[in-house]
């Protein structure tokens, strides 16, 4: 029987190892689908947003509260005046209302440091003022954007499976590579025929077998679950994965070249990963940063990744206006896999 070319060997032998420990299919698999579910609940679409406001008990309270009537933003609650300045110390209200001098003549307390303060104090007084006949020179009317893919779960989703390809390929490969090195089976492959190069390659091929499955379980969870939908092509969404799985398996690859301990690892990986958790746009735009320092992020391995997820899923753009991204995701591929192979060792 012909032997199996060592790329093959490697990769199959990683797949069995992996199939073998269920925590590990627990990480790949399921943890991402739990954060989808926490963070999609906490970002869900919420109807409009309501304050609760206090007045303050006297003569003016009911008459007050009379001509506000039924407003759809306004929880009106009657409370004297210790227990209202006790609430909104507390939080339970956002502004405390007092009209002891008459309807014409209110007072607003309120905390403007606190979210949602100032909005309240506005919407009441513009309620009121309406309600005792202002007249407004200006007319107007709301037009409602409620467009699919424009949610905040739907921006949130690409940048998780980015962060889920960054995360796959940086601990499934390099931390793979590590333990291995201190479990001496390093050594035992350095007295074979293989290349390193066979190795390295069959590392990176068991990780996009491992990471491929999960993306898109984790693309159809959202979909059922929260009407995360793709507007673009599948088949340039599933280029881009597979670059991007090849890109952080290569950087992996990189991270463990020579790295002796876990602890060297993890320090590397860590220090690797966290300025992409907190520029990439994983969570918000990465534009909220300084101008100056666009281009340095825009660079980063995972800033292109999530821009072109979110190009195909939320933009529908095809994959040819995706060029830069494209570019410095195989630039990143392409030099991290050439230096890792090049300072690689069976033992250091």
């Amino acid at each position: 029987m012909k032997p199996q070319h060592p790329v093959l060997q490697i990769a199959i032998s990683r797949l069995q190892e992996f199939v073998r420990r269920p925590e590990a299919v627990f990480w790949v698999y399921f943890f991402p689908v739990l954060m989808v579910i926490v963070l999609g609940i906490a970002f869900r679409n919420q109807p409009v947003e309501t304050f609760a406001v206090d007045i303050v008990e006297n003569s003016m309270a009911d008459p007050l509260i009379e001509k506000l009537g039924q407003h759809p933003q306004l929880q009106l609650n009657k409370a004297t005046a210790e227990e209202a300045l006790n609430r909104l110390r507390t939080g339970k209200t956002t502004l405390v209302v007092s009209a002891e001098s008459g309807i014409n003549n209110l007072e607003y307390q309120f905390d403007p440091a606190r979210p949602g303060s100032m909005s309240a104090r506005n919407l009441f007084d513009d309620a009121i003022q309406r309600k005792l006949g202002r007249a407004d020179v200006v007319e107007s009317k709301d037009v409602i954007f409620s467009e699919p893919g424009g949610s905040y779960v739907d921006f949130l989703v690409p940048g998780l499976l980015g962060m889920g390809l960054m995360g796959g390929g940086m601990w499934g490969v390099g931390f793979a590579i590590v333990d291995m090195r201190i479990r001496k089976l390093l050594k035992r492959f350095m007295a074979t025929p293989m290349q390193r190069s066979h190795f390295l390659m069959g590392m990176m091929i068991s990780r996009l077998v491992f990471m491929i499955p999960q993306i898109f379980f984790l693309l159809l969870f959202s979909y059922l679950c929260f009407g995360v939908a793709v507007y673009g092509n599948w088949i340039a969404l599933t280029v881009i994965v597979l670059l991007g799985a090849v890109e952080f398996a290569a950087i992996g690859l990189l991270v463990a070249a020579r790295a002796r301990t876990l602890e060297t690892a993890s320090g590397l990986m860590n220090l690797v990963m966290l300025p992409m958790w907190t520029l990439s746009g994983l969570f918000f735009s990465y534009e909220r940063f300084p101008e100056l320092f666009q281009p340095a992020i825009r660079c980063l391995p995972l800033t292109p990744l999530i821009d072109a997820l979110r190009a195909i899923m939320m933009d529908g753009k095809p994959i040819t206006t995706l060029g830069f991204e494209i570019v410095v995701i195989v630039v990143w591929t392409v030099v991290s896999f050439g230096v890792a192979l090049a300072t690689f060792r069976w033992n250091d």
